[in-house]
């Protein structure tokens, strides 16, 4: 019964994210059949590797409402702390869109030539938004979490989605995209956040806002928030710095262009089928009261990283690897040739975070994200390194960053578990 309570909770969430993961190839798609479209996906990379960068530490504000938001004071706390910090990374992106710091980041540090850099610099200029309508996201889906209404948040992300994918088809043939194609993109990802966000806040209002207990808010001061959120803030900033790390490696290598398309391709392909192992992370915190639920979500964590890994397998280690790449994403065939050791690599993704989604829930219904903390400074390391050392072996492109992140994935995984388990079994105390 246990399982099926656990698969009952985890099921919307992982269709979301299946779902969300299709939207990114109907985007790649559309950018796939605009004007320049191999500069329209190097750019979006890059632009969006930032912006995702500066929106992924206010991603974890979920938790912060999962865990933190259980009376309307403790509410209103968390609800100010969130609007602080999306305003304040929000206001970042209009500086490297606008500004010389944006010149130097974009086209002198990432090695990129003056075209392609002002279409990057005029897509992170165009996101500016993307983390304030993040947060607010992550936020109010954290609070639906908590009463276990998954189903609201997997409906507002499957009706984003929508909103993305016919945006995507309502503006290729308009003539003001095919003059500027980096639109398509941000337009489509922007109707995606603002249909999500809509029916979240009325999820919340309608299963939350009325369910929450009155009172004081305890101990849980600003500072509170910020010591329960900064780890996990650091450890989300540090894998969103992931991506632009090694996009800055690729783009300053042979055929740079190619090679940021190529991951561009990859990265959300990959994500469709193991991003949703990363959810297990909520399941401590949503079944603490279930007894002996630990060793439930434990095995149920392991059958869902197994289940990601076989599946990925299956669609990257055979031929349909070049019908989804060629024939369903329309990319041709030396972009997809390009493709195919990196999708090989991204297969063992999902055991690496199978381990780390489970652990890290741990930490959170513990309250001891600072235990998690290690783990940034950590993958970010071993993935300096490799960047460093593979070109010389002869690797290089989008292999050589995904086979970085993947050496990242396992030393954040194996960090995170002796971080938060691992102390523990061994000298007897929590860290």
């Amino acid at each position: 019964m246990i399982y099926a309570q656990l698969a009952r909770f985890l099921f919307p969430l992982v269709l979301t994210m299946v779902v969300y993961g299709l939207s990114g190839q109907v985007l790649n798609g559309g950018m796939a059949r605009v004007p320049r479209a191999t500069e329209t996906l190097a750019a979006f990379g890059l632009a969006w590797g930032v912006t995702d960068f500066l929106a992924s530490p206010i991603s974890q504000v979920r938790q912060v409402g999962l865990v933190l938001a259980t009376s309307t004071a403790s509410l209103r706390r968390v609800r100010n702390f969130v609007l602080v910090a999306g305003l304040g990374l929000s206001a970042i992106l209009p500086l490297l869109g606008m500004t010389q710091l944006g010149n130097w980041v974009i086209e002198d540090l990432h090695g990129v030539e003056a075209g392609l850099g002002k279409v990057v610099r005029s897509g992170i200029l165009y996101f500016s938004f993307i983390p304030i309508l993040e947060a607010w996201n992550r936020f109010y889906s954290g609070l639906l979490l908590q009463v276990r209404r998954t189903e609201i948040v997997s409906l507002a992300t499957l009706a984003g989605i929508g909103a993305n994918i016919l945006a995507v088809f309502a503006l290729l043939p308009l003539e003001w995209v095919r003059h500027q194609p980096i639109l398509l993109p941000v337009v489509a990802v922007y109707a995606g956040y603002a249909v999500n966000l809509g029916i979240l806040f009325r999820g919340y209002q309608r299963c939350v806002k009325k369910s929450l207990p009155t009172g004081e808010s305890g101990e849980l001061t600003y500072l509170y928030i910020l010591k329960f959120f900064w780890p996990l803030a650091l450890v989300m900033a540090i894998q969103g710095f992931s991506r632009p790390l090694i996009n800055l490696f690729v783009s300053r290598g042979a055929d740079g262009k190619d090679a940021l398309a190529a991951l561009a391709v990859v990265y959300s392909l990959a994500h469709l089928l193991y991003g949703w192992v990363n959810e297990i992370r909520s399941l401590p915190a949503a079944f603490k009261q279930v007894p002996d639920h630990l060793r439930y979500i434990r095995r149920f964590a392991g059958g869902c990283g197994l289940l990601s890994f076989v599946i990925m397998m299956l669609m990257f280690w055979t031929p349909l690897r070049d019908i989804i790449l060629i024939e369903w994403i329309g990319i041709g065939p030396e972009l997809a040739a390009l493709c195919a050791t990196p999708l090989f690599l991204f297969t063992f993704f999902p055991l690496a975070v199978m381990v780390r989604g489970y652990v890290n829930g741990i930490a959170l219904v513990e309250h001891r994200t600072r235990a998690l903390a290690p783990s940034a400074p950590s993958r970010i390391g071993i993935i300096l390194v490799v960047l460093m050392v593979l070109p010389g072996m002869g690797i290089s492109g989008a292999t050589l960053g995904v086979t970085a992140l993947l050496f990242g994935f396992v030393l954040e995984a194996t960090v995170v578990w002796v971080g938060v388990r691992g102390w523990q079994r061994w000298f007897g105390r929590a860290q």
